[in-house]
């Protein structure tokens, strides 16, 4: 801490030393005792009293000092109630206020940077309805005022609005008691103020901001509504736009409770997922393991010569592989279910109603899962060359002799090394200091060495500036600390990210609002700007992953079904992720740049695989088992895989986050002998041992000792 702020300190501490001293005089007994004597000193001296009165309860409402209770009683036994009325509610929000700048200046930076991960959802309330929150709290006597200076001089909450809602919060019960102190003589005790009736005012006082942010929140949503009408009655309870993850666990929910809902798609059941993502990279990564196995078959003993590797087999499997698995999002199982299913362009004309084929339906919800499209960057040239996306690729038939991937996310990453092992001479160009770039350094430098190894070249730090059209080899420009380099290639992969949907199904119509990433804006229960209209997946995010869409899809359609009951705030707090790269990467929490970028102390925990059995018996022990905890406690904040099957292993540790379940007990756990999940329990032992208890140890060290030579046990 400064040495400005250790002065304040001892400042502080000196004057309440000072007036503690006087504390006894602030007792209702010392009140009505010297009240005749300082009512004479006041009828001569007003204004000279009214000045020592007013500093007085600044100082003691600004420093916490008990009294302010009898203080208040004062004022308007000495200065009548106007008078007193108005002292007392200058005074003591001028002293709220000191106080809370003294806990901002003190405190406010250490506390956020000490559990600043703890203090995101409050700040983000605080934000949002702090004022309400304040207000709330001033009008509610019960709760301590000084605690509220303290705890609110910790968020992020300007001192204009904590003045003016302290003034106006604490004013229905500042006039309470200046006017039960204009009768102080009267007053037998201090419960005779604080009785149930009086109580029972200021608890109403207290749910009265709550009752006009009500009032306030149906206003706002009147007036959202207010140019549509609203059928009388509706034809059904959801319409879901979008069959992909998101759309098919929504449409499945609705059905499963027996509400009549109806799936839109205007291309083909399963979305992205099934037909450009998730299963055809999946299966392709399939066939480029078994290149992988073969070609290091000798490494096992065994003599295997790979004769050719036919492109279009391999791409004809992937085919073959969705047409497998399209019957599980299929329009006939969904039907089975119970789920309408509908195919067409969608358009929400109103809140209540949709378009489709040119026949309006109405419903009482609508969940939004238009997903999300491979986002093409505007660079100079591109439209000139051969490129592909994460949608195209599986379209071409003829292997890329030079493959340029711009991007270096899990699906560059995938893909990169899925064409090397083809048989494409692969370059990865990547913007930023290191591939996959959420993950942490050490992650990231296992997977690159892999890639090296197997002959990708990579381009980090690179900035693509141009494309240029040849007729063998097309060209790139690339930027690297300022001097241009130039990279060969007959197709172009771009993987850069992806762009959410929102056009051409009357989200403008509506008005409703787009995030800065494009994506549209919902709250905590994935709510748009009108209650009804939900959104989930890649539109909304903010994770593009299959399962998270499944996961918001629960939350949108329960809150829309039932949330005249219960609404329920969606929970990202432990939600796994893996880049299907091999080594694959898997991480469930938070990694070691989030720890440090949100200052959470941690410990770490690592085990390298190299030293586990399984791992060296199948040939497989590059990677690691990395968790994170809480510093001093074996609560799992965070675990990254680095490994073939890491997305399995990593099961163990989502559910133990899941159900708090630490370290410990993971370690007590039996695994099977040899697995690779013995890794998850080995981890769990560099945890145990670290945290051993050796002064115990110490003393049975000694026992034993005693018991070999003394003892006859």
């Amino acid at each position: 801490m400064k040495k400005s702020k250790l002065l304040l300190v001892a400042v502080i501490a000196l004057t309440f030393w000072w007036l503690s001293g006087y504390q006894e005089l602030l007792t209702l007994e010392q009140a009505q005792q010297q009240q005749a004597a300082l009512n004479d000193y006041i009828a001569t001296n007003w204004l000279m009293s009214g000045s020592i009165y007013f500093v007085i309860y600044v100082i003691v409402t600004a420093v916490s000092i008990p009294g302010a209770l009898i203080l208040t009683l004062l004022g308007g036994a000495l200065f009548g109630f106007t008078w007193g009325l108005i002292f007392v509610s200058f005074a003591s929000t001028l002293g709220a206020t000191l106080s809370f700048l003294f806990s901002r200046y003190l405190l406010r930076d250490w506390v956020q940077k000490k559990f600043s991960n703890h203090l995101q959802t409050i700040n983000k309330g605080m934000q949002k309805d702090g004022d309400i929150y304040l207000l709330t709290l001033r009008l509610i006597p019960l709760f301590p005022f000084f605690v509220i200076n303290l705890l609110m001089g910790l968020t992020k909450m300007p001192i204009k609005n904590y003045y003016l809602f302290s003034q106006l919060g604490m004013l229905p019960g500042t006039i309470l008691y200046v006017n039960a102190g204009t009768q102080l003589a009267d007053i037998q005790n201090l419960q005779n103020i604080l009785s149930p009736t009086v109580l029972g005012s200021f608890v109403l006082l207290g749910l009265f901001p709550l009752i006009i942010n009500l009032i306030v929140s149906k206003v706002q949503q009147v007036n959202v509504y207010k140019k549509w009408k609203k059928p009388k009655i509706f034809d059904r309870n959801m319409i879901v736009i979008g069959a992909g993850a998101g759309g098919l666990v929504s449409a499945y929910i609705a059905a499963a409770v027996k509400s009549k809902v109806t799936l839109i798609e205007k291309h083909k059941m399963g979305g992205d997922c099934l037909n450009t993502g998730c299963v055809p990279s999946k299966a392709l990564i399939k066939s480029c393991n078994v290149i992988k196995e073969a070609t290091h078959a000798g490494d096992f003993g065994i003599d295997v010569t790979i004769n050719e590797i036919d492109f279009k087999k391999v791409m004809a499997r992937v085919k073959q592989v969705i047409t497998q698995v399209e019957p599980h999002d299929s329009i006939e199982r969904y039907t089975e279910l119970g789920v309408e299913c509908l195919q067409g362009d969608a358009k929400i004309i109103n809140p209540w109603t949709v378009e489709i084929n040119q026949q309006q339906l109405t419903t009482q919800n609508i969940v939004i899962c238009t997903g999300a499209k491979p986002f093409v960057p505007d660079i100079p040239g591109l439209n000139e060359v051969n490129f592909v996306t994460s949608d195209t690729v599986w379209d071409i038939d003829v292997l890329p002799k030079k493959l340029l991937v711009l991007g270096a996310g899990p699906i560059g990453c995938e893909l990169a090394q899925s064409f090397q092992r083809l048989g494409s001479q692969v370059t990865i160009v990547e913007a930023a200091s290191q591939i996959l770039f959420r993950e942490d350094p050490d992650t990231a430098k296992v997977i690159e060495k892999q890639f090296i190894k197997e002959g990708i070249k990579i381009l980090v730090g690179h900035k693509v500036i141009g494309f240029t059209a040849k007729a063998k080899y097309s060209q790139a420009e690339l930027l690297f600390e300022d001097k241009s380099v130039f990279e060969q290639f007959d197709t172009v992969l771009i993987a850069t990210g992806r762009k959410a949907n929102v056009t051409g199904f009357g989200l403008q119509t509506l008005g409703i609002e787009l995030s800065d990433r494009g994506t549209i804006v919902v709250n905590e229960y994935l709510q748009t700007k009108y209650k009804n209209i939900f959104a989930v997946g890649d539109v909304t995010g903010p994770f593009q992953l299959t399962h998270a869409a499944a996961h918001q899809a629960w939350y949108a359609t329960v809150n829309g079904l039932f949330g005249a009951f219960k609404k329920f705030k969606v929970d990202y707090s432990v939600l796994p992720s893996v880049t299907y790269s091999n080594p694959e990467v898997a991480r469930v929490g938070i990694n070691e740049q989030q720890a440090k970028l949100e200052n959470i102390a941690i410990d770490v925990y690592q085990y390298q695989l190299d030293d586990l059995d399984r791992a060296i018996a199948d040939g497989q022990d590059t990677g690691f088992v990395k968790v994170l905890t809480a510093k001093g406690s074996d609560k799992i904040l965070g675990a990254t895989i680095v490994s073939n099957h890491a997305s399995d292993m990593l099961a163990e540790f989502t559910l133990a986050m899941r159900y708090k379940i630490g370290l410990n007990k993971i370690l007590s756990t039996i695994h099977p002998y040899p697995t690779m999940s013995e890794a998850n329990k080995y981890v769990a032992g560099l945890w145990k041992k670290d945290n051993a208890p050796q002064k115990l140890l110490t003393w049975v060290e000694k026992y034993h000792h005693w018991t070999r030579t003394k003892g006859h046990l």
